[in-house]
């Protein structure tokens, strides 16, 4: 038998493993999502790198007065967390957008419209997301803006296989991300002071999320149904063909 002692090490070496290992496939999967949606091999690296180090940075963008804070708690909403931080101003929430979560998301959406030939199927299938994401967004006091993590990404995918199905990937990604940035966040803006938060990110995992994953669950989904749209619905160089 392993004694104690000698079985501790044993275990730390197992869990460390196991998380590495862990990293490692959602790295993996991440780089096989960005190149089925339509992201450049030689940029794929770049865009993973931003995204795992932006999850961590909230740009400060303004402040709201509140009349309270609430305090640090867990709430539990649509199957979801959401850890409300500590305070960081009295009576004031912080408006900020997450780099990862939705500075990123934004730069591929406009990457991908630029070299799609169907960008006015695009703007269409996010005005749609846009519509339903805004109708189903809830405001969680102390946490931020809810709605049911896979509504968002199959709106997404199923609009863009019916307006844009040989460009569906890409279509889908930035009706995704898009259209749970501006109908979940941008357009709940103004209610911030409802929310009674300490801090809200926009993108940024526990108050505004669901822009990142919606993007990219969205991609891959309209991919597995429909993958001939990445080779002919993008353009081979780096130009935009109207």
């Amino acid at each position: 038998m392993i004694q104690a002692p000698a079985a501790l090490p044993l275990i730390l070496f197992f869990l460390l493993l196991a998380g590495v290992f862990i990293v490692i496939l959602e790295i993996r999967t991440l780089a096989y999502a960005y190149r089925t949606i339509g992201i450049s091999p030689r940029y794929v690296g770049l865009v993973l790198v931003a995204t795992v180090l932006g999850s961590y940075i909230n740009l400060p963008l303004y402040r709201v007065p509140v009349a309270r804070v609430l305090p640090p708690q867990i709430i539990e909403r649509f199957g979801r967390v959401y850890f409300v931080p500590a305070t960081i101003e009295p009576d004031v929430t912080i408006v900020a957008i997450n780099v990862g979560g939705a500075l990123v998301p934004i730069l591929v959406s406009i990457y991908l419209f630029l070299r799609t030939r169907a960008r006015w199927r695009m703007l269409v299938a996010t005005a749609i997301v846009v519509f339903v994401v805004h109708g189903l967004a809830q405001i969680i006091p102390g946490a931020g803006i809810a709605v049911p993590m896979l509504i968002p990404p199959l709106t997404a995918a199923g609009v863009a296989l019916l307006v844009a199905f040989r460009h569906a990937p890409a279509v889908a990604y930035v009706a995704g991300s898009l259209g749970a940035l501006i109908g979940a966040d941008v357009l709940n803006l103004p209610r911030v002071a409802e929310l009674s938060a300490p801090v809200v990110a926009i993108g940024g995992a526990g108050t505004f999320d669901g822009v990142f994953l919606t993007g990219i669950l969205a991609g891959v989904l309209a991919a597995w149904i429909a993958p001939v749209a990445r080779p002919r619905g993008l353009v081979s160089s780096g130009a935009g063909v109207a």
